[in-house]
């Protein structure tokens, strides 16, 4: 395994990072793949074995207990100061608004609820999951300012955001001395390369770590054409995202068989190869012991920059699906107006 600098910080993570969003009580949530917490645990231990030591999770994957499962896991296998965690607070709900419930206090409720699911005094980054529209930016930045203050976390990250967004959190947070976010977990693979348009030369000029999501389009760069898995029959919401672009993915995923097959190596390590060239650290989701394992090999696998352009070659323009494309509509209506004191921004 490979380790580096996350972002404008001094964690040293793993060139891989397990997604741990298939992990959890299936009842609770809206996946109906995820695995039992003997089958993460088994996953987990096998990752730590290979030498990864960065574990993503959130409050939201199946009510916490993919939380719950990762801090179990983590504390019977690892040493706390051995791993980094990052885990993930979502907007407030209509309902919360209603309440009367601010920014600041959704936030450290949030933490509070994480940290009592992992188990843990603190974690290693704490990750904006989506933009709240309905919620004041400085709200927010200042909620988080404080529970670093507090020890709870030691760094900040954002995902599903563009990248005007980020650049404009950061901003604020540099004007008022707040903590900034070091790294942006985004929508990125070798079939959906819409980051590589503003996000990612924001974060080469700002040193902030790129650690997308979908590392493997759902399965979807792991798999020869034809092929199928439970994954892939039963993750709607990956269906949503890349159904509608069968046909011009089908070519690059073909090309990634074919160096698959020249090196000997699964189509896994080609994908995460490539992407490792573009970025921190991907954050791959693994739901067998294989999984992991072929991701940890991708760290060895070096592509010519002929290889990569033969990858690259075939890519159109995608449209934004999923959480994003939520983002643009919701842009499109806002009409709140972002307040630092009685400066509006």
């Amino acid at each position: 395994m490979q380790y580096t600098k996350l972002g404008n910080s001094d964690l040293n993570v793993s060139r891989i990072c397990m997604g741990c969003m298939g992990f959890g009580d299936a009842k609770n949530g809206q996946h109906s793949w995820t695995v039992d917490e003997e089958h993460s645990r088994e996953i987990i231990k096998r990752g730590l074995d290979l030498g990864v030591n960065f574990y993503d999770t959130a409050i939201g994957y199946q009510s916490g207990t993919s939380e719950q499962y990762v801090g179990r896991a983590l504390r019977d296998f690892a040493k706390r100061d051995e791993v980094v965690v990052a885990t993930k607070f979502l907007p407030r709900t209509q309902a919360d608004i209603e309440a009367g419930i601010t920014g600041q206090q959704h936030i450290e409720r949030m933490i509070n609820k994480s940290l009592e699911n992992l188990g843990m005094d603190w974690v290693d980054l704490y990750i904006y999951h989506m933009w709240d529209y309905q919620t004041p930016l400085y709200d927010i930045m200042e909620g988080l300012n404080h529970i670093i203050q507090a020890g709870k976390a030691k760094y900040i990250g954002i995902s599903n955001c563009f990248a005007w967004q980020l650049a404009k959190a950061n901003a604020l947070a540099e004007k008022e001395g707040f903590a900034k976010f070091i790294s942006i977990q985004g929508h990125y693979n070798l079939i959906f390369r819409e980051e590589e348009r503003e996000m990612a030369k924001l974060c080469a000029e700002d040193n902030i770590a790129m650690t997308p999501y979908s590392a493997l389009a759902g399965g979807r760069l792991a798999k020869a054409p034809g092929e199928t898995s439970k994954r892939l029959e039963e993750d709607h919401y990956a269906k949503l995202k890349y159904d509608a672009t069968i046909q011009q993915d089908s070519k690059i995923i073909s090309r990634v068989a074919k160096l698959a097959k020249q090196y000997g190596v699964s189509m896994t390590e080609v994908s995460l190869a490539w992407l490792l060239t573009k970025v921190t650290a991907p954050v791959v989701g693994a739901t067998k012991p294989h999984h992991i394992e072929d991701a940890a090999k991708s760290v060895e696998l070096i592509l010519s920059k002929e290889e990569l352009a033969y990858l690259e070659e075939s890519y159109v323009p995608h449209p934004l699906v999923g959480v994003m494309a939520q983002n643009t509509a919701q842009s499109a209506k806002e009409k709140q107006v972002w307040q630092i004191g009685n400066q509006k921004i």
